[in-house]
């Protein structure tokens, strides 16, 4: 049995039974809502909280993983002879990374190593359920450690969001941008660079995204047919499927994991959103 564990949070987006029976350590990254910082609605039932968000009865907001629980899982990975690495949500989109560091700093977690992904939702999961596979093949830390950063690091992030104003107002692309997405029937297409949200293009109807969007994949993307394909989304699952099949036909992908958005990414991408994942080199 390997002695390493993959320390994660749960805007991995990855679905339960996948991280069934594989070494992952989930945090929680508090949900609140913005008139009421002290009510934790992160176990909402996640339609519920779509609907919410809907009608405009929620307005959620995140806060990083706190540093003392990032000290306490440190402690007792490290009571257990065991060593960590840690796998979150992109530096550039939340504090959780630098509170990691403070805590392995305060408690000299040398058994743990800190990797900022880059990555979000289910970018973030797909890096995750990597490292831990290679955990459980006996892969040593160093090499788990360096390969691992160099895939977080090529992974793509292409997605799509029905109202570009729960990204504004989270503070992750500004107003000029978010002015894109409010022209009637054009759905704007985003990516990620070097972990921060930027719009990439715009194009009219749910047709043509979804067209779109596997172009890209095709312009991007490296030896698709073998990859891990993520697709996560915002209580869409029907554009969801559209998109796993059109991957599935254009490029004979073999395994595609499909999950909702949690409530921590989907607080700020909103409900409708489609984010597809893959691997560029």
């Amino acid at each position: 049995m390997s002695n390493i564990v993959i320390i994660t949070d749960t805007s991995c987006d990855l679905p339960e039974d996948v991280l069934k029976d594989l070494p992952i350590i989930r945090l929680k990254m508090p949900v609140s809502l913005k008139d009421n910082p002290d009510q934790d609605i992160s176990d909402l039932n996640i339609k519920d909280f779509y609907e919410k968000m809907r009608k405009g009865e929620i307005m959620p907001v995140t806060s990083q993983v706190p540093v003392n629980v990032f000290m306490n899982c440190f402690e007792d990975i490290r009571r257990e002879g065991k060593k960590g690495i840690v796998l979150g949500l992109s530096s550039k989109l939340t504090g959780s990374y630098q509170a990691a560091l403070v805590a392995k700093e305060t408690v000299k977690a040398e058994h743990v190593n800190i990797i900022d992904t880059k990555c979000a939702s289910l970018g973030t999961g797909l890096v995750v359920l990597k490292a831990a596979k290679m955990a459980q093949e006996g892969r040593d830390f160093d090499e788990i450690s360096r390969e691992i950063e160099f895939y977080a690091h090529h992974m793509e992030h292409i997605f799509t969001v029905d109202d570009l104003e729960f990204l504004k107002r989270g503070g992750r692309i500004s107003g000029a941008q978010a002015f894109i997405g409010g022209l009637l029937n054009i759905k704007p297409i985003l990516h990620m660079v070097d972990g921060a949200i930027f719009p990439l293009e715009k194009v009219r109807g749910k047709k043509n995204v979804v067209k779109r969007m596997v172009e890209i994949a095709a312009e991007r993307g490296k030896n698709l047919e073998n990859q891990f394909i993520g697709i996560s989304h915002g209580d869409n699952e029907e554009l969801a499927l559209e998109l796993a099949d059109a991957m599935k036909k254009e490029f004979n992908v073999k395994e595609i994991i499909i999950s909702w958005i949690g409530p921590v990414i989907g607080a700020h991408s909103g409900p409708g959103t489609v984010a597809l994942f893959f691997q560029n080199a």
